[in-house]
Parts: structure tokens; sequence; C-alpha cells
């Protein structure tokens, strides 16, 4: 029997959904999700697709018409000058995509470097390739980037891969073409491979997005890792890439593409080919609703709970990762929460159950990504201004007992 599996750990998201569907006309600031609505360059060529019957078996790799467009946007936008058609793989998601790449690239035992706090299916996902995910921390003070010798020195004989999320969820912080410089130089000297995980390459509110792959002699050794989730609000059509330059890599991960799906849905590949082929406007759009959306919710934070919560607005991504006052003391009764440990109290969990349970606000405990994220907890800005606003609202009434002015604000609140 596959036991294994028994030690990969479902993310605390889906208990939170389950908790959310028990709530009435809930404030889902939990869900990763935008409110946005695809363009419709992306409708139309689905549309088209139906009408056209183009719903039978496909390449597997993905339509060359996608994988040839895609290729092109590495070149041109990401700046991964080798990137061919020949090396794309198109993935139902970017969390399929890291599937197949864990399964493709580890032998049991093998370490990966990953970040704390990170997305929970990463460390999912590494487990599941029988891997090791090893903890690095990113450090708040430093906008949640890595100590970059911190990290070298987490590299062990064992270590086969540095995964990388920049914009990191669920921080928002940036990595510099300067840490990207450092982090490129470990992997050459330690011969690692690295995972780029570029989910949000299009949202970045301050400085700029680097693709590790685009720094010199890098796309030999980097899998970056990408989906059309957030750029073209294309979320439940699960659509992402992968470009693999290395052959041997590549077939294994086409193997392991086919055994789990023979190929991505026919219809939403032509979808893709409609984002790609379609004005390109709607990624500025988003991106300064969401930059509008980010400084609302952080305004009304500062105006609600700014005795509660603390933190800096985020660089990029589209969520608020926010410490909890340690003063806290867990709300009505001075529940400590569990985060599904009894034993294990967790000041997190205790204020995402309080949230959900008092004032209808979805949320995600930040221990659910990791222990460095223990006394944080995330909220999604992406989704409607009018829900955002009742959410706010709702987090004034359920801590206007609590919240007194200043005199018990944290220290280092940069809440504005």
């Amino acid at each position: 029997m596959a036991v294994y599996l028994d030690s990969v750990p479902f993310s605390g998201i889906i208990r939170i959904r389950d908790m959310m569907y028990a709530v009435t006309n809930p404030y889902r600031l939990d869900q990763g999700d935008v409110s946005f609505d695809a363009p419709d360059s992306v409708k139309s060529a689905i549309a088209r697709a139906v009408a056209e019957n183009r719903t039978h078996y496909l390449q597997t790799n993905g339509v060359p018409r996608l994988r040839e467009l895609i290729a092109a946007k590495l070149r041109d936008k990401n700046r991964v000058t080798d990137a061919d058609a020949e090396h794309v793989l198109v993935t139902n998601g970017g969390i399929h995509g890291l599937y197949m790449l864990f399964q493709a690239l580890l032998e049991p035992g093998d370490e990966v470097i990953v970040p704390d706090p990170a997305w929970p299916p990463a460390a999912g996902n590494i487990l599941a390739a029988k891997g090791v995910p090893v903890l690095c921390r990113l450090h708040e003070p430093d906008g949640w980037r890595y100590d970059l010798d911190e990290l070298e020195s987490t590299v062990t004989p064992k270590t086969r891969v540095l995964y990388l999320n920049s914009p990191h969820n669920p921080t928002g912080g940036i990595l510099t073409r300067a840490d990207l410089e450092r982090i490129a130089a470990i992997a050459r000297e330690h011969n690692l491979w690295v995972v780029s995980d570029e989910a949000y390459e299009d949202v970045v509110f301050e400085g700029e997005h680097t693709s590790i792959a685009s720094i010199a002699d890098m796309y030999e050794r980097t899998i970056p890792v990408y989906t059309f989730s957030k750029s073209y609000a294309m979320t439940g059509l699960r659509l992402g890439y992968l470009s693999i330059k290395d052959p041997a890599i590549r077939d294994r991960a086409k193997k392991v593409l086919f055994y789990t799906a023979s190929n991505i849905a026919s219809i939403v590949q032509y979808g893709g080919i409609g984002a790609l082929e379609g004005p390109q406007d709607c990624i500025e759009v988003f991106r300064a609703e969401l930059r509008a959306r980010r400084d609302l919710f952080y305004r009304g934070v500062a105006d609600a709970a700014r005795d509660v919560f603390s933190g800096a607005a985020p660089a990029g991504a589209f969520y608020a990762f926010l410490r909890i006052n340690p003063t806290w003391k867990g709300g009505p009764g001075g529940s400590s929460g569990s985060g599904g440990d009894r034993h294990t109290p967790s000041a997190s969990w205790a204020m995402t159950e309080h949230l959900i349970k008092q004032g209808r606000i979805g949320c995600v405990p930040g221990i659910d990504f990791g222990a460095n994220g223990e006394g944080y907890v995330r909220f999604c800005f992406a989704r409607d201004r009018n829900e955002l606003i009742g959410a706010l609202d709702s987090m004034k009434t359920l801590f206007g007992a609590v919240t007194s002015g200043d005199a018990h604000r944290p220290r280092g609140s940069s809440l504005r």
C-alpha cells in the first residue's frame, strides 16, 4: 500500500473551505481567486473551439500553436532567450506542473529547499514524490526575502532542488535581481536544479519581476512554472505550463503528464491561445485594480483593527499577510485554536476561527504555510471591492471592543 501518502498533509485551506460553506453570506477572503472575469479573447476562443468540435484527443505536450505562443512569450517577456516550443509542456494549472516536476526530478530522500512560509502544495508535492522539504526562513524586515548566507547554509549533500516562488504566496515578497544572481551562483556551486514558480509574474506593484531562468546559463538548470490563472483570470479553467530544456527530465515529466491527464482539456487550451493572441491590456487593468484594492484593504484594516493586525503592504501577489498582536487573547472565551491538533495551541488558527465564526470573514492561518508563518493570517484582497468593504466593516464591529487607539498598537506596525 502507498502508506507514504499518509504523511502528505492536506492544506488547511481545505478545512477552511468546508468551514466557509457553513457560513451564511461569507466574505471569501480565504480564496486566492480574483473576482475578475476572463477577457473576451479567452471566452470567444473557447466558444469557437466548441462550435468547431475541437473536443477530441490532443498531443500530450499541448496544442502546437499554444506551445509556440508560450515559447515566444518566454523569450520576449521573460527573457528566457533559449526557450523553444519543444521545451514546453502544457499542464492542468500550476499545481499539476509542480507535481509533474517533482516526480520527474526527485529520488526518495532527495531534499528540496523551500521558503518558510510557503504555499502548502509546494511541500505537499515534494512529499508526494518521496522527497524531503527543507524549510529556509524568509525575513519580514527584509521584505520577506532570504538571508542568502542562511539559504546557502541549508544546502546539504542530499539537496537536489531549490524551489523559488517570486512574487511570493502568501507574503507578496519579491526576490530582487541581485538575490537571484546569488541564488544562481549557489545553484551552480552545488549543482542544484531550480524550480521557479512564477504564478504571480504579472502581479507586481513595486520593483519588477525577474525570472531566474533569464540569468546567464541558468535555463540549463532552471524549470520555470507558470499559470494562466492570475494573469488572465482563468483560475477555474486550470491551465498552466512549464518549460524544460533538458530532454531527459522533459521526457520524464511528459510521462507524468500522460499518466495523470493524457492531455489537458482541448477547449481550455484553445482558450489559452485566445489569451496569448488577444490584447494584453487586461494584465495592466487587473494590476491597477489589484493595487487599488490592496490600498483600500490596508487602509481599512488600519481603521478597523490596527491594535490587532500589523504589516506592510506587499510588493507583489494579492495577499495581505498580517501579523497578529501577541497580546490578542483569542476573542470571546479566550479560545486558543488548534489547527486540527487539540494539543498544539495556535494563535493563527484561533484568529482564523474567530474571524470565520464571529465575523464571517474567510482567511488562512499563517501556520498552514509553515512554522515561520505562525502568528500571522492571510487575507486575499483580490476579491470584489464590495466584498472587501463588507469584510472590513465586519472586522471593525468584531474588534471594536478591543480596539482602543494607539496605546496597544504592536511595535513596528506599518499599516497605512
